[in-house]
């Protein structure tokens, strides 16, 4: 299933989760519960040292899973290994992406090595936060020789010919910033959610909406706005970080990831019936 596929003719839930974390037999068990809490595409996110727009909540979640020993490579793995039925992105910065393969120093044909490889064990797409459009020409066209999408992040402040040029680059989807700052769970729904999915109304990809949504109240009144998915990253690893705190089982954890799934895959539906003309 393609990532445009994967929203279909209702409301995706897209998770992130911080691959590695807090261990690599945990964080395998926990994507797999939110695959059976409902969600619709999995963003997995390979560890970088500078996640310049994570939060402290995400960044922290990036700590563990370096120390724990993920690398590029071992992503690569987990991503074989999963058990899982629905389309995965990989999020992640892009120097990893250029120093691929080479060891020190970049391949003189990056970013291919990687996405070849991404590409082989099943990944399908990308969202580089720190990648600039009008830098991204040859990503997008290592993406198209191995058929991979490549998912831009509009900020609040994104307009003018960045705009037009993520509109001309852009697949899968796009993914939506609700609020300027970095990523973290809030307690409410910016109110330049409704602005920032108007200046991308005309787009022909699908638009999911994340930063900041905790709740399955704040995927419905997201979705009430326009929002063809929603996408969650924080609220899931703050339930990561308290069981690695607490020493809860992995089981436990997992279920308590699988149930928060359930109530965020709810709202948005709920979003999406509240829009209807029946309703």
């Amino acid at each position: 299933m393609s990532l445009e596929d994967a929203f279909g003719d209702e409301p995706a839930f897209v998770p992130y989760l911080a691959v590695g974390d807090p261990t690599y037999e945990q964080s395998l068990e926990y994507v797999e519960a939110l695959a059976e809490g409902g969600a619709d595409v999995i963003e997995l996110g390979l560890p970088f040292s500078e996640p310049i727009a994570e939060g402290p909540t995400i960044q922290e979640a990036i700590v563990r899973a370096l120390d724990g020993g993920m690398t590029p490579e071992r992503f690569f793995e987990f991503v074989e290994e999963l058990d899982v039925d629905v389309p995965l992105v990989c999020m992640t910065y892009y120097n990893l992406l250029y120093q691929y393969g080479e060891g020190v120093g970049a391949p003189t044909d990056a970013p291919r090595p990687f996405v070849e490889r991404a590409a082989e064990v099943g990944i399908e797409g990308f969202v580089v936060p720190d990648l600039p459009p009008e830098e991204a020409d040859p990503l997008r066209e290592v993406c198209d020789e191995f058929g991979l999408d490549l998912v831009f992040i509009v900020a609040p402040t994104t307009k003018g010919d960045r705009l037009a040029k993520m509109q001309e680059l852009v697949s899968g989807y796009v993914y939506v910033q609700a609020r300027l700052g970095t990523t973290g769970a809030r307690e409410d729904v910016s109110d330049q959610t409704d602005q920032s999915l108007a200046r991308v109304a005309d787009w022909d990809v699908p638009k999911a909406v994340g930063f900041g949504i905790k709740t399955g109240e704040h995927a419905e009144r997201i979705v009430r706005a326009g929002a063809d998915g929603v996408i969650v990253g924080s609220a899931l690893v703050d339930i990561v970080a308290e069981g690695h705190e607490q020493g809860e089982d992995t089981a436990v954890v997992a279920e308590r990831l699988r149930e928060k799934a359930i109530e965020l895959k709810q709202g948005a539906l709920a979003g999406a019936a509240a829009q209807s003309p029946s309703s």
